[in-house]
């Protein structure tokens, strides 16, 4: 799988793609993550990619042109491109998975006050992170990338996805789970994760997961 993110900031991801999971996943060429500075699309003499906005108003305007030559220079047939925005389609595991199927993603980050709305004439898929206003899309960007990623075939055990909080299957949150030492401060681990008796932990864990999500995320159940 190929990702490309277009920003303005590359810096920002040096830490992101060197660390954990992410880097393991490259160096193991289970994905290829590009990081481009569409600035070096601008036709500009000075490599401007932004200007004030028709009408007036506050704040800066990313331009289409710059983004546009970008997203055309990097498709191909395979490719959906994601422009990342407060109005988008609220993301969540789901999406992650559809989004896992195809084999080349873009991903846009606006940045300033907006974008040229002539942009969304490239975009596949318009996505928000949330109900809130960020300063730019490239934390976003970063939080798509990895649920993405972790669900590509080898970069994790598949067991351990599968059984996530918002798996569409069960539209659960993942049940408790303990590890050494057996007895902390009072508190104990559960008996029946001791006994070895799979098929009770299973039904143990079943059931832990619907108490979870009827006390925090009672919505998820009526889903």
């Amino acid at each position: 799988m190929r990702i490309d993110i277009l920003t303005l900031f590359p810096s920002m991801f040096d830490g992101f793609l060197n660390n954990s999971i992410i880097k393991r996943a490259i160096d193991k060429n289970l994905v290829e993550i590009n990081i481009v500075n569409f600035r070096d699309y601008s036709k500009d003499p000075h490599h401007k990619v932004d200007d004030t906005p028709y009408g007036g108003g506050s704040g800066m305007v990313l331009m289409v042109q710059p983004i546009y030559d970008a997203v055309m220079d990097l498709k191909d047939e395979d490719t959906k491109v994601i422009l990342l925005t407060p109005d988008g389609e609220k993301y969540n595991q789901k999406k992650a998975y559809d989004l896992k199927k195809y084999k080349h993603l873009i991903i846009i980050c606006g940045h300033y006050e907006g974008f040229d709305d002539r942009i969304r004439s490239v975009v596949d898929f318009e996505i928000s992170i949330g109900d809130y206003v960020l300063t730019g899309g490239e934390l976003p960007s970063m939080i798509i990338t990895d649920t993405i990623v972790r669900l590509v075939d080898g970069v994790i055990d598949e067991e351990s996805h599968i059984n996530d909080s918002f798996n569409p299957n069960t539209n659960l949150l993942d049940y408790p789970t303990y590890t050494k030492p057996r007895e902390f401060m009072g508190l104990t681990v559960p008996e029946v994760l001791l006994n070895g008796n799979h098929k009770e932990i299973e039904e143990y864990r079943l059931k832990e997961s619907i108490k979870k999500t009827q006390e925090k995320r009672p919505d998820l159940l009526e889903k």
